[in-house]
Parts: C-alpha cells; structure tokens; sequence
C-alpha cells in the first residue's frame, strides 16, 4: 500500500496552487531577497572566525548599528509580503539601508547583504501589480475560495468589486467616468444654485 494517497496527493496540488496565488499577488521574490540580506549584515559583525587555534572576532565599533540594519531590513522584506501598498517605500528603504551598511557593517555583510538588498530594493519598486488570468478566477469562484483585496468588501469568490483599485484598494468613482466629483454645492450639473441649507 503506497503512503501516498490521491486525497494527500490533490490537497498538495491545491496547497500550492494556493501558495503560488498568494506568491503572485505581492512581490514575494523581491520581499525574500530584503529579508535574506538582513541576515549576513546583522550577523557577521558579532561572528568570530576560528582558524586553527587563531580566533579572527570580526565585530566592528559600530555593532550595534550593523543589527539594527539587519533588523531593518528583515521587517522590510516581511513588509513586502503582507504590505504589498509599501513597496515603493519599502523598495527605496531597503536600498538606502545597503548603502549605509558599507561603511558600518564589514562592506555591507561582505557585499553579500549589500548586493541582495540592492536587487531586492529595487525589484520591490519595479513590481507592479498584474491582472489574475481568466482560468485562474474561474477556477478561484468554483471553489469559493479566495483572498480578498482586504478592504472586508469582497464578494466570497476571492474578486475585488469592481469599484476598487487592485493596488491602493482605493475606490474609485462608480458614477460617472470621467466627471468631476463636485460636492461643493455651486455646480449646476448637481442640482444646487450655490445656496447652501443651514441644516
């Protein structure tokens, strides 16, 4: 009998499809490169270097200021994964954060922090949000699962309305296409004379 049975083998199959979904949503690469550069940048300043009997400590004067960055830059990339609407800021942080941790932590992780905090900063301001293809939100709707724009308006199919801006989850104006939203009581077009009620 083999351990791997068709129900296990489909709820994989769903699982990842599920994941690559998500994954497509927000800039998940650019989000893992910011999060992995944290990493040697905060970690090689308090490391030490054992060769033989010969103990190499590689901190630096401004120790403290190399984890800081690391930190920074971890929050980043989780931000770039549940925050998609801070990807510019994010992005251009997270290229500011490099170029501080030359000077202060060992040549940025020994340019390994450095350059993934680069690429990753960068791709995180290029990404721009895609359309979901058409079988893929016929095939969301038949199973009645989705994720949601996080505005708490969604349909139950995983669809924003259509009033909402896939990027921002701004709303945008239903009525009318291209008319100015004019609330201030003098335009003819709305129905008022310029006389505002008291009340």
């Amino acid at each position: 009998m083999s351990a791997e049975t068709p129900a296990a083998t489909g709820q994989f199959t769903f699982r990842r499809q599920q994941f690559r979904a998500w994954r497509g949503e927000r800039p998940f690469w650019a989000g893992l490169f910011v999060l992995l550069s944290g990493l040697p940048i905060a970690y090689f300043p308090y490391a030490n270097l054992q060769i033989g009997h010969l103990t190499l400590a590689m901190a630096t004067t401004a120790g403290a200021g190399s984890l800081i960055i690391g930190v920074l830059l971890v929050v980043l990339g989780v931000s770039l994964w549940f925050q998609k609407h801070v990807r510019v800021f994010a992005g251009v942080a997270a290229i500011l954060l490099a170029l501080v941790s030359i000077p202060v932590s060992n040549i940025g992780g020994f340019l390994i922090g450095f350059l993934l905090a680069l690429v990753g900063g960068a791709m995180a301001v290029a990404w721009a949000p895609g359309a979901r293809p058409e079988g893929q939100s016929a095939a969301m709707a038949g199973t009645g699962t989705g994720t949601g724009t996080g505005t708490g308006t969604g349909t139950g199919t995983g669809e924003a309305p259509e009033a909402t801006d896939h990027d921002t989850t701004m709303l945008r104006p239903v009525d009318g296409v291209d008319e100015p939203n004019d609330l201030s009581g003098t335009n003819p077009a709305n129905g008022a004379n310029g006389r505002h009620s008291a009340g």
